[in-house]
């Protein structure tokens, strides 16, 4: 793809690219695949005559929406073969992405997890919706429905979204402060200054992908998160670091074992304790991490 900056259609390409892979990647789950849509799209945008195009915006966004949708389809085979639990690639995020509350929760591993419930039209109408704030006659067009229908779409799906999303928008500093209590927990291996952080009700999940060691099946409840936790420490023997960093606009940890990459671990917090761990392990969806500069997503 050639950048040259005279060319109107790389020019709108470029302006927009933050935009339109943030569209695929809330609805994909993937950065790789996310990537795969961009190319496709800009194959399809470099065809189209820019004279007859009222909004290049619009008709950018809907290309992406489609070649994500047909995507969607073809991934939700793949997920049905996935080994053990499966959870959105992480992102390295650049610190303005925390600062947008909104578009933060919107990219979160909780309710990246939430949209996965949703079937791949409600997906795309809830993201183009409420993150882009897309109108409804773009939104129809874009997923090949009247906006009656759409409107209808949206509602459903936003109710869906609220009854399982967490209750509050909790701040970036509450989430450092959780996560370094969670760190310094892990580092002394103490059980009750982990159950001290957990919620009685918190879900541990972990994405292994069949290559890392996870577990298959949520681990629900503080007890059995902290003999597994605490398990798994007193198992290694190689030396762990655990660093802070940003994926998904939201505060996470890095996991390294003798310097090389583990997993990422991301949380979600309520009233001040943690509900949800998810730990990513699966080293394909890792890879980014260490070559990738921290994204802006808008």
């Amino acid at each position: 793809m050639s950048e040259n900056a005279t060319d109107p259609a790389t020019e709108t390409f470029v302006a927009h690219r933050n935009l339109l892979f943030t569209v695929a990647y809330e609805m994909l789950g993937s950065a790789a695949d996310a990537e795969d849509v961009l190319q496709e799209t800009w194959l399809r945008w470099v065809k189209v005559d820019l004279e007859q195009v009222r909004d290049q915006r619009a008709y950018l966004v809907r290309i992406t929406t489609r070649q994500s949708l047909n995507r969607l389809r073809t991934m939700s085979r793949r997920k049905e073969a996935y080994v053990g639990p499966w959870l959105p690639e992480p992102l390295l995020t650049a610190p303005d992405v925390a600062e947008d509350v909104e578009l933060a929760e919107s990219v979160s591993m909780a309710l990246m997890l939430v949209l996965e419930t949703l079937s791949p039209t409600e997906r795309a109408v809830f993201v183009l919706r409420e993150a882009f704030d897309v109108s409804y006659d773009e939104i129809a067009a874009a997923v090949d429905k009247s906006p009656a229908a759409v409107r209808q779409i949206a509602h459903r799906a936003r109710r869906h979204v609220e009854a399982r999303r967490p209750r509050e928008v909790v701040s970036a500093s509450e989430t450092r402060a959780a996560l370094e209590a969670f760190r310094r927990v892990l580092e002394t291996g103490d059980p009750q200054g982990l159950l001290d952080v957990l919620a009685p009700e918190v879900v541990l999940m972990g994405d292994g992908g069949g290559i890392k060691q996870a577990a298959l099946r949520p681990i629900t409840g503080a007890d059995k998160v902290a003999r597994l936790l605490i398990g798994g420490l007193g198992k290694n023997k190689r030396p762990v670091t655990v660093a802070p960093t940003v994926v998904n606009g939201n505060p996470a940890l890095l996991v390294r074992l003798d310097g090389e990459i583990d997993g990422v671990m991301a949380i979600r917090l309520e009233d001040a304790r943690i509900t949800g761990l998810y730990y990513v392990r699966n080293p394909e969806k890792l890879s980014r991490l260490e070559s990738e500069t921290p994204l802006t997503l808008r």
